[in-house]
């Protein structure tokens, strides 16, 4: 059973060393009451596992994949950089219609790539240009990293002049 992105994004994070509900909750910018609920079906199907360990302030809970979660994600991961390739050649091909439709096929996946920083995010940008879109028509605006909020045209640049301005620092 394929989990969906979310799942898959919580439990790589669990895998990357990422133990603690609170940390998990902030890396993945998942609320709380959805974050159970993915944690909850993640044990279900054997992909994680609680661990309680003792400590100096009391028992404290922290959460680790199993073998099957590891496998899970390691395959994810694989078919992600597979997806990632095929849109990297369809940018680099220049055929817009066929790129925007694998993006359209593939809306979901998009963000798990990022979180999993399996996209190099100047071609990303520079396809949502090459397209005339705007990266928030496919990927929410949570996690769109810092700094490429922009429409992807011009790469944030202002070129409102009509020419550039390199300052060389004399």
């Amino acid at each position: 059973m394929e989990p969906e992105p979310k799942d898959l994004i919580v439990l790589g994070a669990i895998k990357n060393g990422i133990k603690k509900f609170d940390k998990i909750k902030k890396t993945t910018q998942i609320d709380a009451e959805e974050l159970n609920a993915i944690l909850e079906s993640l044990e279900k199907r054997g992909m994680i596992s609680v661990q309680e360990k003792k400590g100096w302030l009391g028992p404290k809970v922290e959460l680790v994949t199993t073998e099957k979660g590891d496998r899970e994600v390691d395959e994810r991961v694989h078919e992600m950089q597979e997806k990632w390739n095929q849109m990297s050649l369809l940018y680099k091909s220049g055929d817009k219609q066929k790129l925007k439709q694998y993006m359209d096929d593939n809306k979901s996946f998009l963000p798990t790539m990022m979180f999993f920083g399996i996209m190099d995010m100047m071609m990303f940008s520079m396809m949502f240009g090459m397209m005339g879109m705007m990266m928030s028509d496919y990927v929410p605006q949570e996690s769109i990293p810092d700094g490429l909020e922009g429409d992807g045209m011009d790469g944030g640049a202002d070129m409102s002049d009509g020419g550039f301005d390199f300052d060389i620092g004399f």
